[in-house]
């Protein structure tokens, strides 16, 4: 993501949760979803929601990393591959797959996971101008030098994982 700026966005539960059904909503009708991925660890709460809205049974994450300090993106790194099941589910290649982030920033984590599946569709609830490109359907577009604090990044301030 891009650095953290004075463009806040802060992102609160029900927001996010009607975001996220926001985006279900977009997607309903678009195609007979077989599988959802979701890229984790932003993807989780996004694709949870929407599985349950379009009632997608199956779900597999990818897991990918580029940001190991919450400031600077760094190398991407694939921690865990999307199992072949999910790749093979309409005859190869994400046919019938679909992809749920929180937000596509830069688009290279998007790159990344379409180049595994690049027939599948690819959606976020969030999109900033550089990667926008690569996402088929989003709901909010905002600045690529805004930094969206999510529910989870936050308490009444900035709250690191407990793992810190």
């Amino acid at each position: 993501m891009s650095e953290p700026s004075s463009n806040a966005f802060p992102v609160y539960w029900e927001q996010f949760h009607r975001d996220c059904r926001a985006l279900a909503w977009r997607l309903k009708g678009v195609s007979e979803w077989k599988a959802i991925v979701c890229i984790t660890r932003g993807g989780l709460v996004p694709a949870a929601i929407i599985a349950r809205e379009l009632e997608v049974r199956m779900i597999d994450t990818v897991c990918v990393a580029s940001y190991h300090d919450y400031e600077n993106q760094g190398e991407m790194q694939v921690l865990k591959p999307i199992d072949a099941s999910v790749i093979d589910v309409e005859g190869g290649e994400g046919e019938g797959v679909l992809i749920i982030d929180d937000l596509v920033d830069t688009g290279k984590t998007a790159k990344v996971v379409r180049a595994m599946l690049p027939k599948a569709h690819f959606a976020t609830v969030y999109a900033k101008p550089k990667g926008r490109p690569l996402v088929d359907t989003f709901v909010t577009e905002v600045s690529q030098d805004t930094w969206i604090y999510f529910p989870w990044d936050m308490g009444l301030q900035f709250q690191a994982p407990i793992a810190k």
